[in-house]
């Protein structure tokens, strides 16, 4: 399964990129204007600001940089929709190709509480989502989107948000039935909020307690850490032979850690790295290199499930061809 970013870029979405080059045209003189009006307000009001002798030097330079910020916000927002309107129109013209839908917008599910109940992601206090790919992948359900999850730190001033996550979470229905609960994680990287050391012969997430997977392939366990409630199946359903190629697509995403849970007859694997699928920007020029960069990263995250699913043991999908 393949994608050529050369056939799209010489077919209908080339055709819909040259289209949209008045679109941003538009975008770009839109913003230059509203730049332009915010500084011819903004600069007279400064001016008395900073004049204004009943007012305190801290108190003048915070409202100077909040109507800086505001200005330049305000001014950036025609790029800002431009940009995201060029990514759904780049993304989706791959995820058709690969015979799935993009939709920018995400409303996390079931698949979502289950990685937040057996720590596949950390606790946090605010989240964003977007880049859903969906559908039926090599004849497998498939659900695929980005995550950030952050969490508010400190006090008074020193009060801020930190990311304590960011990603891909993945959920896919597996290649044979299964009842068991099994947790895969890289080894001796156990995370603060699993609360235990690397030593741990067991884990518990509300109250369902899984035990380690002892492992007969010595490789393996100096790799990854397997945790069930059932240690012949959890055996079968995640095989050594799959360490290899996890490893390679986590150098190739510079992934900090991939986690994954088989329950409930499918997989949930969240893949903590960096910002995928930005496909879209005003400047033309980019967008041959752009979609091929975002068809390799979903290709190669497809490959990742496809590559643990028990029926299709090692395979991958192969990224677009320039």
């Amino acid at each position: 399964m393949r994608t050529n970013i050369n056939t799209l870029m010489q077919g209908q979405l080339g055709e819909w990129l040259a289209s949209q080059a008045e679109m941003r045209a538009s975008a770009k003189a839109k913003a230059s204007a509203r730049w332009v009006w915010g500084a011819v307000i903004l600069l007279p009001a400064l001016a008395f600001l900073w004049f204004a002798p009943v007012l305190s030097g801290g108190f003048k330079a915070m409202l100077s940089f909040g109507g800086i910020m505001v200005v330049s916000v305000w001014g950036y927002q025609p790029i800002v929709e431009a940009k995201k309107a060029i990514k759904i129109g780049i993304n989706s013209a791959i995820a058709e190709s690969f015979g799935v839908s993009y939709a920018h917008e995400v409303e996390p599910g079931a698949e979502f509480e289950s990685a937040k109940t057996y720590g596949l992601v950390p606790d946090f206090d605010r989240s964003g989502f977007e880049d859903r790919w969906h559908g039926i992948l090599e004849g497998h359900s498939f659900n695929l989107y980005e995550a950030h999850l952050e969490e508010r730190r400190g006090s008074g001033k020193n009060r801020r948000w930190v990311t304590v996550f960011r990603g891909v979470i993945i959920q896919m229905g597996f290649g044979r039935p299964f009842r068991s609960t099994t947790l895969l994680q890289r080894a001796g990287k156990h995370r603060k909020w699993f609360g235990l050391g690397g030593a741990s012969d067991h884990v518990s997430f509300d109250g369902h307690r899984l035990d380690k997977v002892d492992q007969v392939h010595p490789a393996f366990g100096e790799v990854f850490a397997q945790f069930s409630d059932d240690q012949v199946e959890a055996r079968v359903l995640v095989h050594p032979g799959y360490v290899e190629h996890l490893l390679r697509l986590e150098s190739a995403f510079g992934a900090k850690e991939l986690r994954a849970l088989f329950r409930a007859g499918e997989v949930i694997i969240a893949v903590e790295g960096r910002n995928l699928f930005e496909s879209g920007a005003i400047d033309a020029s980019g967008d041959h290199a752009r979609a091929e960069e975002a068809a390799r990263q979903f290709s190669a995250l497809a490959g990742l499930a496809l590559a643990i699913n028990q029926n299709l043991r090692g395979r991958a999908l192969k990224p677009g061809s320039s």
